[in-house]
């Protein structure tokens, strides 16, 4: 394991900090800068020197902040920034960052022109697309493309079986382009117990790039894995590897935590926290929240907490979740609503109006990830953290 920095999270001055942002708030996201550094060591420890690190930060980076988490990757040195639209990545530019971006996804054409403006480079995966960029205005630069692959995804891509008709648009001349990359996605790369799927898409991405090379094509970046790919797949790192959810410090499976908890210490960057809004008490028998779906089994003592299925809180916890409140669980009672959540705290001393509640953290000796809620939401850790209200203001720590 890579050797990791101070820990920042104890210094006063940042404690300060914290708590000057978070005045005013009833629910808040905290990005831990020090968890980020360690991953990001992690993952160089995985690959070659050579080899690059794109930071995967599509989607509100994966529900973490687009611009604030993309700022601190670069200042962490990543090398590529990797997005969804060219939307997100123009949001990148006007924020400053420098870095070389990528578009994972589809770009429209009325768009495309718009990337040359920024240095932003496009994907491409189909002859539509691919056909339409000699109508850009491109404005004297050439565009960057990254031609997708499908190698066995069957989502984005050319098939190889396309890529001599490929050879032959690229060298038409008639597409003021420059062919930056080549790139492809696993389908099934997350558990390490059944790679025949991989190791083929390997092979299949192989043949795609020795038709390109023996076309006369230099192809400055190749790339294929993402996280699990990376962890379990040494082989398939190429030039560049594509760093998404164990950027963030959550595992991309079960089986890939399973096999390689042990060897690579990834630490979660988010935490989400509220307040107690209000405090009842009770009687045995009350009945909680909307259809009247939990009675109480006891006198208790219920928090009401100002978050909801709108912060990203999800429904599916209804009688079921937990938060932690003063390092005690307290289970969510009856139904979680648009915007708050009644939670049992017979059990926790001490609690007042205002104090912190913790979502997805840490609180004492207990801790709730993105894991466990997923897991009683029967739902997957990418789901969970992506969801999160982007509404919802983003602390760095």
């Amino acid at each position: 394991m890579c050797i990791l920095g101070r820990d920042a999270r104890k210094h006063p001055e940042t404690m300060k900090n914290k708590e000057i942002s978070k005045q005013g708030l009833r629910t808040w996201i905290e990005i831990d800068k020090r968890a980020l550094r360690n991953n990001c060591k992690e993952f160089r420890c995985l690959i070659a020197p050579k080899c690059l690190l794109m930071a995967v930060v599509k989607s509100n980076a994966y529900g973490h902040s687009l611009i604030d988490l993309s700022r601190a990757a670069e200042n962490l040195g990543v090398d590529w920034l990797g997005v969804d639209s060219i939307v997100e990545a123009e949001s990148l530019r006007k924020a400053g960052l420098k870095k070389p971006i990528l578009v994972l996804g589809y770009t429209l054409q009325d768009r495309a022109e718009n990337a040359t403006k920024n240095n932003i480079s496009l994907t491409v995966a189909d002859f539509p697309s691919l056909k339409a960029l000699g109508t850009i205005n491109r404005g004297g630069s050439e565009l960057k493309i990254h031609l997708k692959i499908d190698t066995g995804m069957h989502r984005q891509g050319f098939f190889v079986s396309e890529i001599p008709e490929v050879i032959k648009i690229l060298k038409s001349g008639k597409l003021p382009i420059t062919l930056e990359g080549v790139y492809t996605h696993f389908s099934s790369a997350k558990n390490p117990a059944f790679p025949a799927a991989t190791f083929n898409q390997i092979e299949e991405f192989k043949r795609a790039i020795g038709l390109l090379e023996s076309a006369g094509f230099k192809i400055p970046v190749k790339h294929a894995a993402a996280t699990s790919g990376t962890i379990l797949f040494p082989q398939s790192h190429f030039d560049l590897v594509r760093i998404g959810i164990g950027l963030y410090g959550l595992w991309p499976s079960k089986e890939a935590k399973a096999a390689f908890e042990g060897k690579i210490n990834l630490e979660p960057v988010l935490s989400w926290k509220t307040i107690v809004g209000q405090i009842k008490n009770l009687p045995k028998g009350s009945k909680i929240g909307y259809d009247l779906t939990e009675t109480l089994n006891r006198p208790s003592k219920v928090a009401v907490l100002p978050i909801g299925y709108w912060h990203g809180f999800p429904r599916a916890l209804s009688g079921i979740g937990k938060v932690l409140i003063k390092g005690r669980e307290a289970k969510v009672l009856g139904r979680v609503s648009m915007d708050m959540i009644s939670v049992d705290i017979t059990e926790v001393k001490n609690v007042k109006v205002r104090d912190e509640a913790i979502i997805i953290g840490k609180s004492g000796k207990l801790e709730i990830s993105a894991d466990d809620i997923a897991n009683m939401s029967d739902t997957i850790n990418y789901e969970i953290v992506t969801r999160l209200n982007p509404l919802m203001k983003r602390i760095v720590v």
